[in-house]
């Protein structure tokens, strides 16, 4: 006995030095300002929260933590040799990384780590929630997949190439020509200045396995009717076979949770259907709860997969009682309706970078901040600026209750304007070849598809201003036929193409106006303000910063701001149905935000709610 517990004390001395050891590798790189969660980060902590809470399951590992990385020749093989290691799931560009090294089109990023199958598992699921651009992934040795696209997550079964009780090798060879006028990357540039910002190469989500049944659910959508007071719930099964049965129960309570909130004993069940694999199931909703900014009521769902008595796979999710729809205000001009009643949406554009992990929140907390903190500032809305965030953004939306419109990832910029930026009326399209309009589609769909189960979306923009604007009437037609439940605005800023779309979208810096109107579209100002403010001691650049107009003092910038909210209201009383305001955050060298890089509010938050809510109240 005695020496069994020198050896245990021993092993737990090992694992100790080996913890400490691990942690002593690791450190931010670069000397930029830092989040004050940055120094929450370790190897031991990064990202540990359940990755998608609308697809729950019991059994999963995350994968996040210290891997091998080594940067090569595109062309060339695996490396004997790896560089160092890289603190996933943080781009290799970005501080939290611990590397902070740019990488080009022609080289390629490989990643190694080592993990082990948890006894008991049955099937194991690899999940990437998004790696940006081209993934191959290797398990033991073998290829078992590639995906390209840099904003949605991907899986794969890996159960025929892992020894399960024994250490396994995953390795992952990403290639990232980011600025190539082809793929999808938003504000990505090789060269980062004025409004565009860092590249962001390689993994940038979480990576994490999970335990799953060969028959299993793939994925699920639920479509509320609220004039029904129904839910209609279709299920995707992987694996079925005659006879399986689809079992979904509607859950009052326990809602929006995840594997680290209350105890399901506290559910209860609203109602309950089974039906065959592929047959959509329409649920009652009595006593119905409606989701508003105001009320954020989530609705639980409990989905399992039966063959006769034996339960084969269960996920827990949740959904939302809303509808978004076209209103009218009583001139009959076209207005935004929030659960048939007509809402004024105002909100920032909101960029989501951070001065640490660009792409990536410095942790889960750090995510889950700028919502909480854009609720405080009393707007109900957020334009997520061409950028798609990780599933615990929208989740986030949807249980603190803010509207969310969200962009497609352009994939180019606004090269010396010669695309008719802001023309407004059937102007020239990007030269996009054929081959880039096809891989926008397959993304502008991989997205779509991924995020359009959270309720708090309500308003698809394919394009922002004219930046790889092409064929728009084909692709609002390919975004309806994807959702027909969500409005769509076919370019926010953009080149106008009528009787196209839900929504006429203008732009204008830096005071609130109005270019353009049309009787027959919902109007709106798609972006406006960009008042800069420089806060010393806060800056990602000290000595190089701009904004569309700047001033000395937050006093001066909350007197401008208020001054443009008495302007926007004008525009709400002559129809003006929603606002974007120039923006969350300072981003890089940008100061015109609400908060600063590092995340410090710059302006008096209680006369900013004030401001706020006076012009969301405006509208009749």
């Amino acid at each position: 006995m005695k020496h069994r517990l020198i050896a245990f004390a021993a092993a737990l001395f090992s694992l100790a030095a080996l913890s400490s050891a691990q942690e002593s590798r690791w450190s931010p790189a670069g000397n930029r300002i830092m989040t004050p969660w940055a120094k929450e980060v370790s190897p031991e902590n990064v990202h540990t929260e359940y990755p998608r809470p609308q697809m729950v399951r019991e059994n999963w590992k995350s994968l996040n933590g210290l891997w091998e990385y080594a940067v090569t020749d595109k062309l060339a093989a695996e490396p004997e040799r790896y560089e160092g290691e890289i603190l996933v799931p943080f781009a290799i560009e970005s501080a939290l990384s611990g590397v902070g090294r740019a990488v080009t089109g022609q080289d390629a990023i490989w990643y190694k780590t080592a993990f082990t199958v948890p006894k008991g598992w049955n099937r194991v699921k690899l999940n990437f929630e998004a790696v940006d651009w081209k993934a191959e992934v290797f398990v033991g040795g073998v290829q078992v997949g590639t995906h390209t696209g840099g904003y949605t997550h991907f899986s794969f079964d890996i159960t025929p190439y892992v020894k399960k009780g024994s250490v396994n090798t995953l390795v992952l060879k990403v290639t990232d020509a980011t600025d190539n006028d082809f793929q999808p990357r938003g504000k990505q540039v090789s060269r980062p200045g004025g409004i565009w910002y860092t590249a962001v190469s390689g993994i940038w989500q979480s990576v994490w396995m999970e335990s799953v049944s060969a028959t299993c659910v793939e994925d699920y959508y639920a479509v509320s009717n609220i004039h029904d007071r129904t839910v209609d719930v279709s299920v995707s099964v992987a694996g079925a076979q005659a006879g399986d049965v689809v079992r979904i129960a509607l859950l009052d309570g326990g809602v929006g949770y995840s594997t680290e909130n209350q105890p399901h004993e506290f559910v209860q069940v609203v109602s309950r259907a089974d039906a065959a694999p592929g047959v959509t199931v329409t649920l009652p909703v009595p006593d119905m709860q409606l989701w508003s900014p105001d009320s954020p009521y989530l609705y639980g769902l409990d989905i399992s997969i039966l063959r006769g008595k034996v339960t084969l796979d269960r996920v827990k999710g949740y959904t939302a009682m809303r509808e978004i729809s076209v209103g009218k205000s009583r001139n009959g001009v076209k207005l935004m309706a929030l659960n048939g009643k007509n809402l004024f949406q105002f909100g920032p554009l909101d960029q989501g970078w951070w001065p640490d992990g660009l792409y990536t929140a410095p942790t889960d907390e750090a995510l889950k901040f700028d919502i909480q903190k854009t609720k405080d500032f009393g707007f109900n809305m957020i334009r997520k600026h061409i950028k798609v965030e990780p599933s615990r953004w929208y989740y986030y939306c949807d249980q603190l209750g803010m509207l969310v419109w969200q962009d497609m990832p352009s994939f180019s910029d606004n090269k010396q304007n010669i695309w008719g930026v802001h023309n407004y009326d059937e102007g020239t399209d990007f030269p996009a070849t054929t081959l880039a309009k096809a891989n926008f589609r397959k993304e502008w769909r991989e997205i779509i598809d991924q995020t359009k189960k959270f309720p708090c979306i309500v308003v698809w923009v394919p394009f922002n201003e004219a930046w790889s604007q092409f064929d728009t009437r084909e692709i609002v037609d390919f975004t309806r036929d994807l959702d027909p439940t969500r409005l769509i605005n076919m370019a926010s800023g953009g080149n106008w193409t009528r009787d196209c779309g839900d929504i006429l979208d203008n732009h204008h810096y830096p005071y609130p106006a109005m270019r353009l109107w049309d009787r027959n579209m919902i109007n709106v100002l798609g972006e406006y303000g960009g008042i800069g403010l420089a806060v010393e001691g806060h800056l990602w650049q000290p000595d190089r910063n701009w904004g569309y107009v700047q001033y000395k003092n937050a006093e001066e910038v909350l007197a401008e701001y208020e001054n443009f909210a008495g302007q926007l209201i004008q525009l709400v009383t002559q129809g003006c149905a929603a606002a974007i305001y120039t923006q969350t955050t300072d981003c890089e060298i940008e100061v015109n935000g609400l908060m600063t890089y590092d995340r410090v509010v710059k302006l008096d938050e209680a006369r900013l709610r004030e401001i706020n809510t006076r012009v969301i109240e405006s509208m009749e």
